[in-house]
């Protein structure tokens, strides 16, 4: 066979040009690109004749024919035209057990960020770009029963990603509503975690009083779901004491959280002056003056531990509260603060922009009272206890959606003695789910 290379054919004379004869016929090799510039017709869309039978990135205006021997994907065009077109056929019949796998390449496939599949024998799809707006197209002649989805699709609070999963984060009671399977099995399965509402600081008169221990903190992995509504409830924070409270009574504990019948307790509230023992609850409450201890976590008892033990009251300072990574602990001296229990770090699952920097549930810090500055919350939206000064002896609020404590209150003489002063309320809780979707 002779070859001609040229970069350039022109007529000899007049303004037309003939390639062979009627009856030939004129090969253009699979992968090379034909573009047609001006106002030529006739050029439709031709197929690769070798058989893909590995992974492979897909030329516009090309078909292509699949041995789906073992399962193969095919990645999309990367910048692909209004108007390209695509065809993908099974050419060997096995696509029910080897699926043929569209890999959209960052654009939107049916308007959705979602591969698809051909996951049917002897099945075919034609796409066309369309745009940006609803990317490639189905475009096959009947329907394209044939094509399904990768991974599934569900909708409900406020939706993110992170990584390779779609991040659904419920700050209020409402609905996950799964709305389509994936083809697969195995990527028909959600992550989630449930925090419940954080305990109340407690209440201090002439002394420190108890942080709130932080809400339960539960994770779950790999639950398989179907298209239904599940309910999600998402627990408040309990509030903290302030003047008017019954004396010697603990911040209120937090509220439970649910999702999936698995259910996170409520942090307990912190012990105020009395004494005042920490309340028992997903995390316990720090204990209040004079010798208060601290609240038992896990309450009621899980495998493995929602959360930790509260601190007892140091000195006459306010015991911190529990976290869900770690107890609360007692202060070392009578000047001293004690350590409220840390949260989650969830961060590596979920992303940096969940929780309080990426912590969940952390414990409350206690009210000092001879000790200075304040007690820190737990990593975990955990708040601060009182200060010691007159006047000022007020907690911090647990942050809200991360199930962190409130901090404990005290009084100090002056202004700030007798009536107690106000503790920080506890954060409410939080519910995250995340799946695959590439």
């Amino acid at each position: 066979m002779s070859e001609l290379k040229v970069n350039k054919i022109t007529p000899k004379t007049g303004t037309s040009i003939q390639l062979g004869e009627s009856g030939d016929t004129i090969t253009i090799p699979c992968g090379a690109t034909l573009t047609n510039n001006g106002t030529a017709t006739g050029f439709g869309l031709s197929f690769c004749t070798t058989v893909k039978t590995s992974p492979f990135t897909a030329t516009a205006n090309k078909g292509f024919l699949i041995n789906t021997g073992s399962a193969v994907t095919v990645t999309l065009p990367a910048s692909p035209s209004t108007g390209d077109e695509l065809i993908i056929v099974d050419q060997t019949g096995q696509a029910g057990t080897n699926a043929i796998t569209l890999g959209r390449n960052s654009s939107k496939i049916k308007g959705a960020c979602n591969d698809l599949l051909i996951a049917t024998d002897r099945g075919g799809v034609r796409l066309v770009y369309s745009g940006s707006s609803q990317g490639w197209i189905t475009a096959t002649a009947g329907n394209d029963a044939s094509l399904q989805p990768a991974f599934l699709g569900a909708t409900g609070g406020t939706e993110s990603t992170f990584g390779n999963y779609k991040i659904h984060t419920f700050t209020g009671d409402a609905n996950f509503q799964v709305t389509r399977l994936a083809a697969s099995a195995p990527n028909n399965v959600i992550d989630y975690i449930v925090v419940a509402g954080a305990g109340g600081g407690g209440q201090g008169t002439s002394a420190g009083a108890g942080g709130g221990g932080a809400g339960g903190y539960r994770s779950f992995t790999s639950q398989p779901v179907s298209v239904q509504s599940y309910p999600v409830v998402v627990g408040g924070g309990g509030a903290g004491r302030g003047p008017g409270a019954a004396p010697q009574s603990p911040g209120v504990s937090g509220s439970t959280s649910t999702f999936i019948s698995n259910s996170s307790a409520g942090g307990g509230g912190g012990g105020s002056q009395g004494p005042g023992t920490g309340s028992a609850g997903g995390s316990g409450g720090g204990g209040g003056y004079p010798g208060g201890s601290g609240g038992a976590g896990n309450t009621p008892p899980v495998s493995p531990s929602q959360g930790n033990a509260g601190a007892a009251i140091g000195g006459c300072n306010g015991g911190s509260g529990g976290g869900a990574g770690g107890a609360a602990v007692a202060a070392t001296g009578p000047t001293a603060h004690s350590v409220a229990g840390t949260g989650v770090d969830i961060s590596p699952s979920y992303g940096p922009g969940v929780g309080a920097s990426g912590f969940v549930a952390g414990g409350g810090g206690g009210g000092a009272y001879n000790a200075p500055g304040s007690a820190s919350g737990g990593a975990g939206g955990g708040g601060a206890g009182s200060t010691r000064t007159p006047g000022a002896a007020t907690g911090t609020n647990g942050t809200a959606n991360t199930g962190g404590g409130g901090g404990g209150a005290s009084s100090y003489g002056g202004p700030g003695s007798g009536p107690g002063m106000q503790a920080g309320n506890g954060g409410s809780g939080v519910v995250i789910i995340r799946y695959l979707v590439q």
